[in-house]
Order: structure tokens, then C-alpha cells, then sequence
């Protein structure tokens, strides 16, 4: 796994990790969504614009990653690229790791 850019430690670090990622990131969806639905508008409006919401996050890495050796870079730039974590939380991880994270994710 090493040519890959990350270690076997990585990638069950991350597996150690991605359910409170996605838990937390999902807590704070919810509380967009209920933002949203407080707004001044016609309740049609808030249900659909809502609806459109939902379709749009449920695709998101931080609501449902694909759990794969080969896709743990991906996930992690998904992750951070949708707000989810910081690069403070990959402090576990392999300074390769991050170094390829960091690349991607400054361009």
C-alpha cells in the first residue's frame, strides 16, 4: 500500500475514524436543514428546496463513503473539500498521506 500513498496504519485509522466524521458531519446537515425550514418562506418552497437538499448531501463522502483500500485518498480529499474535517484531523496519519492530501486539496 505504501506506492499508493498511504500505509497499512492509514487506512485502519481512517476506518477508526469515519464514523464519528460522518456522524458529526451529518449532526451538522441536520442543523442546516432545520435552518432552513425555520426561513420565512411558503412551506412548499422549504419542503422542496429541502428535498433538493437532501438528494444533493446523501451523495456526499461525509454522509456515505465508499469503503475501499483504493478509494481512502479520494475519501479523505472528499471529506475535506466538503467541510466534514480539517486537515488538523488527518494528525494520525502518515506524513505521505498528508502530503498527497495537502497537494490535492491546495491546488
Amino acid at each position: 500500500m505504501q506506492e499508493r500513498g498511504f500505509t497499512e496504519k492509514d487506512w485502519k485509522i481512517f476506518r477508526s475514524k469515519i464514523a464519528d466524521w460522518q456522524e458529526a458531519y451529518m449532526d451538522r446537515l441536520g442543523k442546516e436543514y432545520i435552518e432552513l425550514l425555520s426561513e420565512d418562506a411558503n412551506p412548499s418552497d422549504k419542503f422542496w428546496s429541502l428535498d433538493e437538499r437532501i438528494k444533493k448531501d446523501k451523495k456526499k463522502t461525509g454522509v456515505r463513503a465508499e469503503m475501499s483500500r483504493s478509494n481512502l485518498i479520494d475519501n479523505i480529499i472528499s471529506l475535506m473539500n466538503e467541510d466534514a474535517i480539517r486537515f488538523e484531523d488527518l494528525e494520525e496519519f502518515s506524513d505521505q498521506l498528508k502530503e498527497i492530501v495537502r497537494f490535492f486539496t491546495e491546488r
